[in-house]
């Protein structure tokens, strides 16, 4: 993968800002999401992710794979790694997000906690996967 320097929303860094966006909108859902897949599979499988690539749809970033591609670029994403390992699932959602080569760090702390909005939107993992993929599809797709 490979990193650019520049930060414009203008080409290949537009993806940014619509994942920044489409984030925002449905925080509630992407932490009752979040949740319940912690519940499944606490970090065994790795973070999850949002790649955009050929389709938006969610995937999980093993933490060995994060870990390679931090000694490919030379430590770059040492402090993702950090965040990464360290979040507290029960207050803060932590996803990576894949896109035109690059990779960006979603982390926010929804009002309620991951846990409370896993109850309140009412719906299992497999219906939270397809509502957010459809709408990711509606919203990221070029």
């Amino acid at each position: 993968m490979m990193f650019g320097n520049t930060q414009t929303e203008s080409g290949d860094n537009k993806w940014r800002g619509q994942l920044d966006r489409f984030v925002k909108a449905n925080q509630q859902d992407l932490a009752a999401l979040f949740w319940g897949l912690w519940l499944e599979n606490g970090a065994s499988k790795g973070t999850i992710g949002i790649d955009l690539q050929p389709a938006p749809h969610f995937v999980y970033c093993p933490k060995e794979a994060v870990e390679n591609l931090n000694d490919k670029v030379e430590n770059r994403l040492q402090e993702i790694l950090g965040i990464v390992e360290n979040h507290q699932p029960e207050v803060e959602v932590v996803m990576i997000g894949i896109g035109k080569g690059e990779i960006k760090l979603i982390q926010f702390a929804p009002e309620p906690a991951p846990p409370d909005c896993f109850e309140q939107v009412g719906k299992d993992v497999d219906g939270l996967l397809e509502l957010l993929e459809q709408r990711m599809s509606e919203s990221l797709a070029n």
